[in-house]
């Protein structure tokens, strides 16, 4: 009898839980969450949860509710809701194990990921290329976008080295924006792609231009010359980009710095070609696509504007290869390189407020051997809880 009544507690106890679950996930389907998440370091390959406050200033571990994204992420309904109300608790203040927020403290926000899908989204970064070369460029350009699928079983946090054996490999940043979905079924339409995009954020979309134009000349690739991808230190709800997010695209100025030089002002939103929707749609023709899957738009990339007979680009752009492409149709050459070791990167989105929304994408290029110093120790609050090629060398992505 005694074994009996535990086992009737126990399916009791189970049935309850379940029943909150469908609740919880049916009142998520209608509901809009803001909220800003991220990922720290605590050893492991998949770090700890936290919730950022909207101003990037504190943060609170999610440790209480769940501890790693992908959890999250796989029962999003359940989750959400409790994870947003330690979002409203910790904006207001009343969040009591806050702490100071250390970006570079973060891992990626989703460390390592069942895919990671890199779009082409913007097509005048195809065309910049084509016109360089003095090529054509497809019919069917707008048909479908173009996508590959790179590593995505160790991504790098917002501030950790670019790791690269040689400068002659053609290092090259990519200043992109990234969304991280749940399960959207094969055969989804873009519409049904887009109500399956759970969090935002930013991603440095690292290219090594002399290897890519081997692998594509041989037919193959993309593998060696796209090393990890380095994405931002928040991944935010598109709730919470407000106004911002319009159409599966979202409508801020993405600047990069090179070197402490700015290089883009590259206005993301109106020249995407193939909207987030579109994007996951075309990776969903064939397959399941699970929680926990990223897709990036590719680098941001904006049309330039002829003014006394001469072509100018004055958002400037999202990665060297363009740069080169645009020295070209000036000079006939182009004479920017690659990137160096010593050089740095940094990406970065603010709000329409003026503050930044994912936090910045800050990195070094180093090669193999040279370690940086470890980050600051996390809070006792917060651990409670080859270089001048012809332009048309680097290819796609």
């Amino acid at each position: 009898m005694i074994r009996q009544r535990t086992s009737k507690s126990s399916a009791t106890h189970s049935f309850q839980l379940s029943q909150r679950r469908l609740s919880l996930a049916l009142r998520t389907r209608h509901t809009v969450h803001t909220m800003k998440l991220a990922t720290y370091k605590d050893g492991s390959r998949d770090g700890q949860l936290v919730v950022v406050s909207r101003d990037l200033n504190q943060a609170h571990y999610a440790t209480d509710i769940v501890s790693r994204l992908q959890q999250a992420l796989d029962d999003w309904g359940f989750f959400s809701p409790q994870l947003q109300n330690l979002y409203t608790a910790l904006n207001a203040g009343r969040a009591r194990h806050a702490f100071p927020f250390e970006p570079a403290q973060c891992m990626a926000p989703l460390p390592r990921a069942y895919q990671w899908a890199d779009g082409l989204a913007y097509l005048n970064h195809l065309e910049l290329e084509h016109k360089a070369r003095g090529a054509q460029a497809p019919e069917n350009l707008r048909a479908a976008p173009l996508m590959y699928q790179g590593g995505s079983d160790a991504f790098l946090g917002p501030a950790d080295d670019i790791r690269v054996p040689s400068e002659a490999m053609g290092i090259d940043f990519g200043a992109e924006v990234a969304v991280i979905t749940g399960d959207v079924a094969m055969g989804a339409t873009p519409e049904q792609a887009l109500e399956g995009i759970r969090l935002l954020m930013l991603a440095n979309g690292v290219s090594l231009r002399h290897l890519i134009f081997n692998e594509l000349a041989q037919g193959l690739g993309l593998l060696q010359g796209k090393p990890a991808t380095a994405f931002s230190p928040v991944a935010v709800t598109p709730d919470e980009l407000g106004a911002a997010w319009q159409g599966g695209r979202v409508h801020l100025t993405l600047q990069s710095a090179w070197n402490d030089r700015k290089v883009g002002l590259c206005e993301a939103g109106p020249e995407m070609a193939f909207h987030f929707g579109q994007l996951i749609a075309h990776l969903a023709r064939t397959r399941h696509v699970r929680a926990g899957s990223i897709v990036g738009s590719g680098p941001v990339s904006n049309r330039g504007a002829e003014t006394q007979g001469r072509m100018d680009w004055p958002k400037g752009y999202g990665c060297i290869a363009e740069k080169r492409c645009m020295e070209t149709l000036q000079d006939g050459a182009p004479s920017t390189d690659f990137m160096k070791f010593g050089d740095t990167i940094r990406i970065e989105m603010k709000g329409l407020d003026g503050r930044s929304v994912f936090g910045a994408i800050d990195q070094k290029i180093v090669p193999p051997d040279v370690r940086r110093r470890r980050p600051a120790p996390i809070p006792e609050a917060a651990a409670s809880a080859e270089l001048n090629r012809d332009a048309r060398e680097g290819g796609t992505g």
